[in-house]
């Protein structure tokens, strides 16, 4: 393997970013001498990610189609053509031995241009419910990593292999005690734990629906760990019950501490969750392409291993559901179990396997 050079070509989200990154990570661990490039969107957030992980990236300049906006997608079409002779010239520059696309705007010119110059391409999809870009890009690819099972309607099944989603190797810490956990937030040891988390950017019905309940929360002997995100600018209006915070630095603590989660529903969120093995509330986000998030959820239900609120019914039922879910210790314990046995401990190790293969 000495020698081999990769693209890792993706982005536009810290779903498909971090996905990415580990990816890079495990080849260089398993191939130290080893070449990466990154091939990103211009603009997007991983043109500053990527550089803070350590990574070389090029920028295209694409962007996706924007539903319901005509005007939008009026100069789409030239930006794919100046972006394929970009990626075209990428690939030709830096000769890479496997192309691996994980989704989001710049993997769709990019590995068709390493297709079109016969460099084998792999594709990781991080969804149940595969994007626009993966499913044009499935023919062109020599494997496809996913994620879920019963891909075989979307891409072909010869081609599937399934990897898991890759997460973040510093969330998971069995050594953590709970009596530590509360510590570190300061939380009332003889409480139960709602930890409620919406992304960095926070999510809007989630935080709308605890701020509703604040005031029920009283004597119920329940506490809430609440991260708002950055947008959210409402004052807390219970401090002693609810732990209002616009990001969790440390989220080993955060799942530590908890004795159920709410969450929304995307990919890596998912796949956290499944290695946490804690009972899960999913809200999924409505806007999201293809409702992917619902999708994502439903492959959890589906096995009994979490618990549903649409968004539309967040702030009238999402706090009595938690409430309810909280002081059911078989139902806790059955959802707990449950999403154990869909966690990937080694998700990048089996992608990377993939790209070593067919690198060779």
């Amino acid at each position: 393997m000495s020698g081999k050079r990769f693209i890792i070509s993706g982005g536009g989200t810290g779903g498909h970013i971090f996905p990415a990154v580990a990816i890079a990570n495990m080849l260089k661990k398993q191939v130290p001498d080893c070449e990466i490039l990154f091939v990103g969107a211009n603009d997007r957030m991983e043109m500053q990610r990527v550089p803070e992980a350590g990574y070389e990236i090029k920028g295209l300049s694409i962007a996706g189609f924007q539903r319901g906006q005509i005007l939008s997608n009026l100069g789409l079409p030239l930006k794919v053509v100046k972006s394929l002779a970009a990626a075209r010239k990428i690939v030709s520059d830096f000769k890479p031995s496997v192309a691996i696309g994980v989704g989001g705007y710049a993997s769709g010119p990019l590995l068709m241009a390493a297709s079109l110059s016969g460099v084998p391409c792999i594709i990781q999809e991080q969804n149940s419910f595969a994007g626009i870009t993966n499913k044009i890009l499935a023919r062109r690819a020599k494997a496809i990593c996913v994620a879920y099972e019963g891909m075989e309607s979307v891409f072909p099944k010869e081609k599937i292999v399934l990897t898991g989603n890759p997460i973040r190797a510093e969330i998971i810490h069995d050594d953590i005690s709970r009596k530590d956990a509360y510590s570190y937030f300061d939380l009332d040891e003889n409480k139960k734990t709602i930890l409620i988390i919406g992304g960095s950017l926070g999510a809007r019905t989630i935080n709308e629906s605890v701020y509703a309940y604040a005031d029920k929360i009283k004597g119920t002997g329940t506490q809430i760990l609440w991260q708002t995100g950055k947008v959210w600018s409402k004052e807390n209006p219970d401090t002693e019950n609810i732990h209002q915070t616009q990001f969790i630095v440390r989220m080993d603590y955060a799942y530590a501490a908890a004795d159920i989660i709410i969450s929304r529903a995307g990919a890596l969120s998912i796949a956290e969750l499944q290695n946490i093995g804690k009972p899960v509330i999913l809200v999924p986000s409505p806007n999201v392409t293809e409702d992917h998030q619902t999708h994502n959820a439903m492959a959890l239900v589906n096995k009994n291993a979490a618990v549903l609120v649409r968004d539309s019914e967040a702030k009238e039922k999402l706090m009595d559901v938690a409430m309810h879910l909280l002081n059911d210790e078989t139902r806790k314990s059955e959802l707990s179990n449950n999403i154990k046995k869909m966690a990937i401990t080694d998700a990048a190790e089996r992608i990377v396997r993939e790209i070593l293969s067919v690198a060779k």
